[in-house]
């Protein structure tokens, strides 16, 4: 049985990752994990795959536990997985929520590395790992401090696993866009607003971006000319990157 495993599913940019991948790959079934598993129920009948909703807290004690089950339980070939799930929060380090925070190291970084490790034994030649990071892993980011460092991790993760899965034929690569208009926001305005954004992009537009360059043979997929600008300048200069980011932001 050949599937996709797509996380964070519910919306965004893990539900156009199941819309686009529906229609370009052909698919027994596609596993769509998330928390909200009403959301989940509405993919069905709107792919050309089976539709397997997993409704999940993937930062959930057992949670991943139960996904593994699963892949025991069916032994399905994954030719693709997601790691879509994650969010952001606006704020000053010191005045966010400490467990809030940590949720978010858990789900951002601790729930994609356990998501990739337990799916890899399912995972042969041709397969593809598309890992949510963004463009804020390419520098720190002030104020949004936590969540750039999750990015840079998943990034660099990803970069480095793609060359040791080389000899088995499996590609991984760094989805890494900038603002992408998603419920991301809602969640991540909480605390404090961002007041500066200089454009926001279309998650359908950043998907096929990543789609085309998986089959480019990339390990960073980055949307928008701009875009790769702003990630080379944060990369080269981090501290005149810092600065510009809080001036824009008024910080």
């Amino acid at each position: 049985m050949k599937i996709a495993v797509i996380t964070g599913a519910s919306s965004g940019m893990g539900r156009e990752c199941a819309v686009q991948l529906d229609r370009l790959r052909k698919y027994d079934e596609i596993w769509v994990i998330a928390r909200r598993g009403d959301r989940l129920l509405s993919l069905t009948g709107a792919l050309r795959a089976k539709v397997r909703p997993v409704p999940l807290d993937l930062t959930a004690d057992g949670s991943v536990a139960e996904y593994a089950k699963l892949l025991a339980e069916h032994q399905p070939d994954v030719k693709t997985l997601v790691n879509a799930a994650g969010f952001g929060l606006f704020g000053n380090f010191a005045d966010l929520p400490l467990d809030e925070q940590l949720n978010m190291i858990d789900l951002n970084c601790k729930a994609l590395v356990a998501m990739t490790h337990v799916t890899l034994p399912y995972m042969n030649e041709g397969g593809e790992i598309y890992e949510f990071a963004s463009i804020a892993s390419m520098q720190p980011i002030p104020f949004l401090n936590i969540y750039a460092a999750t990015k840079a991790f998943v990034r660099s993760f990803t970069q480095a696993l793609n060359l040791e899965l080389r000899d088995r034929g499996i590609r991984a690569m760094a989805v890494c866009p900038c603002w992408v208009d998603t419920e991301f926001f809602d969640r991540a305005n909480q605390y404090a607003q961002i007041p500066y954004y200089s454009r926001i992009w279309n998650p359908r537009d950043v998907v096929r971006t990543a789609i085309r360059d998986m089959r480019k043979g990339k390990d960073v997929s980055i949307h928008g000319a701009s875009i790769k600008a702003q990630g080379l300048f944060g990369r080269v200069l981090p501290r005149l990157a810092m600065e510009v980011w809080t001036r824009q932001q008024n910080l």
